[in-house]
C-alpha cells in the first residue's frame, strides 16, 4: 500500500500561483510514476501532470503546459506541482496519484493512468476572476 497526503491548495486570484505538495509513504518502491489529476464540479477527471521515478521525464496536459511544473524530491518522498498563471478553469479538487506503468509511456497513457492508481484525499484549488 502507498499513502499519499496532499497540501498547498487554497484560493487565489486569476494570474496567481500556488504550489501543491504530496508526501508519499508506505511501499512507494512498488510504483514508478507519480502525478496529479483534478476534478472540477460536474466534470470528469483530468490528468494534469506526471513524473517518473528518477525525475527525468515529465508529462503535462495541454491545458496546463507552460504554466504548471511538476518536480520531485526522492529524499523527502515528495512530489510538487508549481502552478503559475492560474485561471478560473483550473478550479478543481487536485489529487496526488502514484501508479505502476509499463510499456511505452505516451503522454495520453501516463496522464490517464493516474486515475487508476493510489491517490490521496485531494486538496482544493479555487481561482477567482
Amino acid at each position: 500500500q502507498v499513502q499519499l497526503v496532499e497540501s498547498g491548495g487554497g484560493s487565489v486570484q486569476e494570474g496567481g500561483s500556488l504550489r501543491l505538495s504530496c508526501v508519499a509513504s508506505g511501499y512507494t518502491s512498488s510504483t514508478n510514476c507519480m502525478g496529479w489529476f483534478r476534478q472540477a464540479p460536474g466534470k470528469g477527471r483530468e490528468g494534469v501532470a506526471a513524473i517518473n521515478t528518477g525525475g527525468s521525464d515529465t508529462y503535462y496536459a495541454d491545458s496546463v503546459k507552460g504554466r504548471f511544473t511538476i518536480s520531485r524530491d526522492n529524499v523527502k518522498n515528495t512530489v510538487y506541482l508549481q502552478m503559475n498563471a492560474l485561471k478560473p478553469e483550473d478550479t478543481a479538487l487536485y489529487y496526488c496519484a502514484a501508479v505502476t506503468l509499463d510499456g511505452v509511456w505516451t503522454s495520453d497513457y501516463v496522464l490517464q493512468a493516474l486515475e487508476s492508481g493510489y491517490r490521496g484525499q485531494g486538496t482544493q484549488v479555487t481561482v477567482s476572476s
